[in-house]
């Protein structure tokens, strides 16, 4: 796409032209684009008088093509030079007027030139001279209109090409304001973790647990694995399955007799794209509002499937239900509502619902998306 700059001026009612782009760029002189428009062009204007006037003979179409060239020359040397352009005079309105001044100051030489050896001066032979004038004539009614064709198409292509940089920004701008909500949003959740975790540490302490040092070890190493993912933009299904069993086997080393869990896990699902922390924060909500409240603990199941294009999650509990979470089931889900509806363009959901006799599950649904995750 060859474009031209902005910063033109235009005649009132007329469209503005653009000031070229890159000034002291010399190369664009005999951009492929000018060349075949100007070949195109003085094929049109020549051929025909050749079938007309010389019989056949590539006369016209020869000279009609040295006059192109000039008129392109010309065109080009005044979009580069001056490298400003003296107000009011608008940049292509010297191409034109320097498109035109060419014809003239080229026909004359092309005459001159293709006159034989010996021959009288062209302008003493009416026949001569009179083609002279209607070549001349010619040339300067066309030659500026090709200039001012060019010249809107190197307006529409600018127009284009500003349209297409607007929408790139616009995006990119889009991308980085989802980008930052995504990170704060990943920000609340990494402490509201971290915190509930250590209070479960602190419980065993306040106790006097002889097995605070062996959790305490646990929660180091697993806290080793989950923490560096926290930032990342995307994780797998797989890996947030390893993190879920590691803190699963975390608590049960705390409440052994109250906690029981399955994990299963599609393989077809292992390699999808998933937000990071959404398996942990359903079974942790689980197990802080489901069976920490009850006496009894109870089992979580954790169920995972690809269905066609779809993955479907399922996280649910025996627990005591939304009865015994109180008010709510903590700001982690809150959460994990804004994380998916901004990584998936709001093409996912998270229903929770009761289960019988007792507990919650919670329903996340979400498009089975492949990703490079490591």
């Amino acid at each position: 796409m060859e474009v031209i700059g902005s910063g033109g001026t235009g005649l009132p009612g007329m469209i503005a032209f653009p000031d070229a782009l890159g000034r002291g760029d010399w190369s664009r002189l005999l951009a492929w684009r000018r060349v075949r428009f100007t070949l195109i062009f003085a094929l049109l204007v020549g051929y025909p008088l050749d079938l007309l006037i010389s019989g056949g003979q590539p006369w016209y179409t020869v000279r009609a093509l040295a006059l192109g060239a000039a008129a392109l020359f010309a065109f080009g040397v005044f979009e580069q030079w001056p490298k400003r352009v003296p107000t009011p005079l608008a940049r292509w309105v010297l191409q034109v007027i320097g498109v035109a001044a060419a014809v003239p100051l080229t026909t004359i030489p092309i005459w001159v030139m293709s006159s034989g050896q010996g021959d009288r001066p062209f302008w003493t032979s009416q026949g001569e001279l009179l083609n002279f004038c209607a070549m001349t004539a010619l040339g300067l009614l066309l030659a500026p209109w090709g200039a001012l064709a060019a010249l809107v198409r190197q307006k529409d292509a600018l127009t284009r090409h500003q349209a297409m940089a607007f929408d790139l920004e616009r995006s990119e701008l889009e991308r980085q304001a989802l980008d930052a909500r995504l990170q704060l949003l990943q920000a609340q959740v990494a402490p509201h973790f971290l915190f509930n975790t250590l209070a479960n540490v602190q419980a065993l302490v306040d106790v006097g647990s002889p097995r605070a040092a062996d959790v305490l070890r646990s929660l180091v190493a697993y806290l080793r694995a989950a923490v560096p993912r926290l930032n990342d933009a995307a994780t797998t299904v797989r890996q947030e399955a390893a993190l879920v069993r590691a803190y699963l086997e975390l608590m049960h080393m705390r409440m052994p007799d109250r906690l029981a869990f399955n994990l299963d896990v599609d393989i077809g699902a292992l390699d999808l794209r998933c937000p990071p922390m959404t398996l942990l924060t359903l079974t942790e909500n689980a197990v802080r509002h489901g069976l920490d409240p009850t006496e009894e603990g109870g089992r979580i199941d954790i169920v995972v499937r690809r269905e066609g294009d779809r993955c479907r999650v399922r996280v649910s509990d025996t627990g005591g239900g939304f009865q015994e979470a109180g008010q709510g089931l903590g700001t982690g889900l809150d959460s994990l509502r804004e994380r998916l509806r901004m990584v998936f363009a709001g093409d996912a959901s998270l229903v929770l619902g009761e289960c019988e006799p007792h507990g919650v599950q919670a329903d996340v649904d979400f498009p089975a998306q492949a990703t490079t995750a490591r």
